[in-house]
């Protein structure tokens, strides 16, 4: 019981400081471009996604570890019909056999103008239902949007084993 109050805490304070220091990144924009393009890269068939979504929100790094108790934190950029339009953010706590750590990047499509509006109030979330495919050639060729979303995932690196349950939650701000 000891160990798991001292996980929690541990989890929250690491969350608490990455929010602190994530500032204005004035390379985010290019990041988030030079994501894309490697989304794009690794399967070609995510044209479709970008051609027909009313807007994306990329995350170039997203960092996740956990030990019983699991996080993810990482920021990005909401794109609109291929402008950037916002800065975005996603937290993840996860419960479960989990052991490790990992870097990927996420890109999630918008189908259409209400879906979007859905993530920039500041309320969505992605269920432990929601399921991201890892984007490989080929790989988003039978995938569609589901409830107006597609999510795609791309590892950059580490390790981790899990078997847990959580969701992610996302926050907005309309770029200035």
């Amino acid at each position: 019981m000891k160990a798991t109050l001292m996980r929690l805490l541990l989890l929250a304070t690491v969350l608490v400081v990455s929010q602190a220091n994530a500032g204005w990144d004035p390379d985010r924009v290019a990041k988030a471009r030079a994501a894309v393009a490697e989304f794009r890269k690794a399967d070609p068939k995510l044209d479709v996604f970008f051609t027909k979504a009313w807007g994306y929100v990329v995350f170039p790094d997203v960092g996740k570890g956990g030990m019983g108790i699991g996080g993810a934190y990482g920021k990005g950029i909401l794109f609109e019909r291929g402008r950037p339009v916002g800065q975005a953010s996603l937290t993840q706590l996860t419960i479960g056999f989990q052991f490790g750590g990992q870097v990927y990047r996420e890109i999630i499509f918008f189908r259409d103008r209400k879906a979007l509006e859905d993530f920039k109030s500041g309320n969505f979330e992605l269920g432990a239902q929601a399921s991201a495919v890892a984007a490989t050639l080929g790989a988003s060729a039978d995938v569609g949007f589901d409830n107006g979303i597609a999510v795609f995932t791309l590892a950059k690196g580490g390790l981790m084993y899990e078997a847990s349950v959580g969701g992610q939650k996302f926050s907005f701000t309309p770029l200035r």
